[in-house]
């Protein structure tokens, strides 16, 4: 872990030196988040914001990783360097997906950004791309570990999926967290707080799994979002937009895969799961009862509603997180 604190520390630093860099640039370039009038009224004062913040991390992510590969070179002790490339990748491909979306809505003042067809079919072309990589390149094989199988059965239990029911599982894994990512981040510092606990809960699970250089780059996502949050906590002076959390849903979806912890990601990433649920039961309800169970979706725009701040709904989910990710990681008792 001391090697993930390192390059943690080091993403961080630089989230930090980019903000007065970065975000100057986003305002003069006017591109600024556009917030939705029948969104809570709060928000409107937020019109303006810089958005496409994303860039800060996944710069600084990037170049913590690749300062890791050049100094610490190929140690056995740490595994093979292709599967913390292949994590950086599939962020930075997402990212580029979702910086895209951003300016075409912003920059070139198409509302609805990237047609629906072309963002799912980049998601999906990078979804095959990893479930082949990881299965006909790395080894991973096509399992999954069960979460708390440990606690019946020593070394626990895995479901064998075969190649096709992969191939579609990965592609399911990656574009739903992508997309609950994107769901919750609707709060200053919400996402980007979650994925800091999200992610160095992951990173245990790599070093556990001995998955070395995956633990890496989710130290260094974790580093870059934690910097990135000291210009995105409220009141936010940038947002991440569709190009940071497209990015950091496909980044820890990918490091899911290659530790064969994709079902983790519900209870760790629990807290994007539930903001997604949310949507989707008062998308149901309303469709077929003619009534909502919340008074606005995602969940933490009901509780905004129901009278709370917003840095109390926000450190309210972080700390769910962070029970979350405790249950989560007792799930790999007695694991492989």
């Amino acid at each position: 872990m001391s090697f993930v604190l390192l390059l943690g520390g080091l993403s961080l630093v630089i989230a930090l030196a980019l903000g007065p860099i970065v975000i100057p640039v986003l305002r003069r370039l006017k591109f600024g988040q556009r917030v939705r009038s029948d969104g809570p009224s709060q928000h409107l004062q937020k019109s303006g914001t810089p958005t496409m913040g994303g860039i800060i991390f996944i710069l600084s992510t990037t170049v913590a990783v690749l300062f890791g590969i050049f100094m610490l070179g190929d140690r056995p002790e740490l595994g093979t360097r292709v599967e913390g490339l292949v994590v950086l990748l599939v962020l930075v491909g997402f990212g580029t997906i979702g910086f895209l979306d951003d300016f075409i809505k912003i920059a070139l003042k198409r509302p609805l950004g990237l047609r629906a067809r072309e963002k799912l079919l980049g998601q999906i072309l990078i979804a095959v791309a990893l479930a082949a990589v990881a299965v006909f390149s790395l080894g991973r094989g096509t399992d999954i570990v069960i979460p708390f199988s440990g606690c019946f059965v020593p070394g626990g239990m895995v479901i064998e999926l075969g190649w096709w029911l992969f191939l579609a599982f990965t592609v399911f894994v990656l574009l739903g967290t992508t997309n609950a990512v994107n769901l919750t981040d609707g709060l200053d510092g919400l996402a980007s707080g979650l994925m800091v606990i999200a992610a160095l809960g992951f990173a245990v699970i790599a070093v556990v799994s001995g998955h070395y250089w995956v633990a890496l780059v989710l130290g260094a996502i974790a580093g870059g979002c934690l910097g990135f949050l000291y210009y995105n906590w409220y009141p936010a002076r940038v947002f991440m937009g569709d190009t940071g959390s497209l990015a950091l849903g496909g980044g820890l979806a990918a490091a899911a895969v290659l530790t064969r912890s994709e079902l983790f990601l519900v209870i760790i990433g629990g807290m994007f799961v539930i903001e997604t649920l949310s949507v989707i039961a008062q998308v149901f309800s309303y469709q077929v009862f003619r009534r909502r169970v919340l008074r606005m979706a995602p969940l933490h725009h009901h509780y905004e509603l129901s009278g709370w701040s917003e840095t109390r709904v926000v450190l309210t989910f972080w700390v769910a997180g962070l029970i979350l990710v405790a249950v989560g990681l007792a799930g790999i008792y007695r694991l492989g």
